[in-house]
């Protein structure tokens, strides 16, 4: 009989579609590119999801984030993504932490969950999660930066301490090798990142709808990266195949 997975079956079997089904991914970050990963996962079939993101949906989503839309603006991007999910697949599990993930957050993952992604911004987060699941064993794989970037052809999918050009792989080797982790999955780009008029303003700015302390922690970084619809979005969709891939073993 069909249904809406009959045609991944065709593909990767009925074996793997029960992988799929029982396996729990928690995602941290839904943005540019952990809003496609979470797309592209519950559209193959991911049956548990874990979703990690304190933001609201800002106008200036809308250039690259599937979440992003003038009816989501200001409504929390955990709550959006997790209706989202449902309307793809209803049968599907989905727990939602409206939070800043950070060393001193509380625990989320567990020995239950299968693999994580991590598509946050801040390399505190990045290496808390790196140091959590190593401790925990579970597989992960981390976005590197895609921000300035317009050639998603240049996206590698390697281990980080095979990664040049990318300045946030730089950071993440070195805190990294600190802390004796020898390996880690990493999506990143042999793009040259592209110089942007530094005198811009935050993205937070110009009439956003976005909170406070996301305004606050936009100013800390002083300036967000220039970005496009087809760049974050293929790195989450090569991240979602990646996560999918090792769960099936493929």
């Amino acid at each position: 009989m069909l249904d809406q997975f009959s045609r991944t079956e065709l593909l990767i079997g009925k074996e793997a579609i029960e992988k799929l089904n029982n396996a729990k991914v928690a995602i941290f970050g839904i943005g540019g590119v952990g809003s496609f990963v979470v797309e592209g996962l519950a559209r193959a079939g991911v049956g548990k999801f874990i979703i990690v993101d304190d933001d609201k949906v800002c106008l200036t989503n809308l250039n690259r984030q599937i979440l992003a839309t003038h009816k989501t603006i200001g409504k929390n991007k955990v709550d959006v993504a997790k209706e989202r999910i449902l309307d793809i697949n209803p049968k599907a599990s989905v727990e939602t932490y409206q939070e800043f993930f950070m060393p001193e957050s509380k625990e989320i993952i567990d020995e239950t969950v299968n693999y994580v992604v991590d598509c946050v911004d801040t390399v505190t987060a990045k290496i808390e999660l790196v140091v959590r699941t190593n401790k925990l064993n579970i597989p992960i794989i981390s976005c590197m930066g895609t921000g300035n970037k317009l050639d998603p052809t240049k996206f590698e999918v390697t281990d980080i301490y095979k990664t040049s050009v990318c300045p946030l792989a730089k950071v993440m080797r070195k805190e990294l090798r600190e802390r004796g982790i020898k390996k880690l999955k990493v999506l990143y780009s042999k793009e040259e990142p592209i110089k942007i008029d530094e005198t811009s303003e935050s993205s937070c700015k110009n009439g956003c709808i976005c909170p406070p302390e996301t305004k606050r922690k936009c100013t800390i970084r002083n300036q967000v990266p220039g970005s496009i619809s087809f760049v974050p979005s293929v790195a989450g969709l090569i991240i979602a195949g990646e996560v999918i891939k090792d769960i099936i073993g493929k």
